[in-house]
């Protein structure tokens, strides 16, 4: 395993994170503590130390099941959570401060998360999403004031524009505040919309950049086919797969990715990491898994190296996409 800086902070972490949303029992994908331990017990074995969860995710039990599998390896281990949709999986409107991102409900979600991760702190604490109700001055203090009661080490940011980013990290440097140290944004092989603005963002600012869904929640694994109807356990319980991608361009570079993944003798899926592996502004892809193979096959990507023309071949036919994500 190879690891690397957070941001500016000096923590390592490994150059794979494990997304916990795998984990829970929210749709018939996800796996249950039991199934669920051999592949996080897995990871750690194989070097990963950072694990990425949420308070959404299968309503909270995926936190519990990254508790009870962590606890006894807290001291070697990197946790992120994050804030801001409803638990309950949508809006009550008696009980507006249920999500979003005011002090009320950062409060409360924290208190919430660290009894079902059953840790003291997490080591990262990310905001799922921005909420553009809540003011940048009110924001960057509500989270800095959990970094002073001692219930998160860092805070870190996800999908947004790259100048509602500029503006949050300028207010805590105007405040005198710790900024976000990472940015976790949706970035793969079809879908590169970030490297216009956030990603050049990230690279002047010294933020660690945290892709979710590097593998396009597994089409890039080339298992779909162009026409055909996908009949996965993910494409029947999982709609944000058909309308993010199934583009016509977005086949066009699976098709590449697999002709390149057979050319060497490895899985497209292998092929869609090394290239993330290949840009010097990746810190650490968030990947979810449900096979211990397929945990395997993502850490044996880091030794894959891509040379320049192999990186031209997977990148010359993306196209514009819409923002996606936010």
């Amino acid at each position: 395993m190879k690891y690397i800086n957070l941001g500016k902070t000096g923590l390592k972490v490994s150059k794979i994170t494990l997304g916990m949303m795998s984990f829970g029992n929210q749709a018939e994908w996800q796996l249950e503590l039991p199934q669920a331990k051999p592949i996080i017990e897995k990871a750690i074995d194989l070097g990963i130390n950072f694990f990425d969860t949420a308070d959404v995710y299968s309503q909270g039990r995926s936190e519990e099941i990254t508790g009870e599998v962590l606890k006894g390896y807290r001291d070697d281990v990197v946790v992120a959570t994050k804030v801001y949709f409803p638990i309950e999986g949508f809006i009550v409107e008696s009980k507006p401060n249920k999500s979003g991102l005011s002090r009320y409900h950062i409060r409360r979600a924290i208190w919430n998360s660290l009894e079902r991760l059953q840790m003291e702190y997490v080591d990262l604490y990310q905001i799922h999403r921005l909420d553009s109700y809540v003011h940048p001055e009110f924001l960057m203090a509500s989270l800095n004031s959990l970094i002073d009661d001692n219930l998160v080490l860092h805070i870190g940011a996800s999908s947004m524009y790259a100048w509602q980013f500029s503006k949050l990290l300028w207010t805590a440097e105007k405040l005198g505040l710790e900024p976000f140290v990472s940015m976790q944004n949706h970035y793969n092989l079809v879908y590169r919309e970030e490297e216009r603005e956030m990603i050049p963002l990230c690279k002047d600012q010294g933020i660690a950049v945290l892709p979710w869904s590097p593998l396009a929640r597994g089409f890039l694994t080339g298992k779909y086919r162009k026409g055909k109807v996908p009949n996965t356990l993910r494409a029947r319980s999982d709609p944000f797969l058909l309308k993010r991608y199934f583009r016509e361009e977005d086949f066009e570079i699976v098709e590449r990715v697999v002709r390149l993944a057979d050319e060497k003798g490895v899985s497209p899926a292998q092929i869609a990491l090394a290239w993330l592996f290949s840009k010097d502004y990746i810190t650490s892809p968030i990947i979810g898994v449900t096979r211990i193979e397929h945990l395997e096959q993502a850490v044996e990507a880091l030794e894959i190296k891509l040379s320049s023309s192999d990186i031209s071949f997977l990148e010359e036919k993306y196209v514009p996409h819409p923002v996606i994500g936010h």
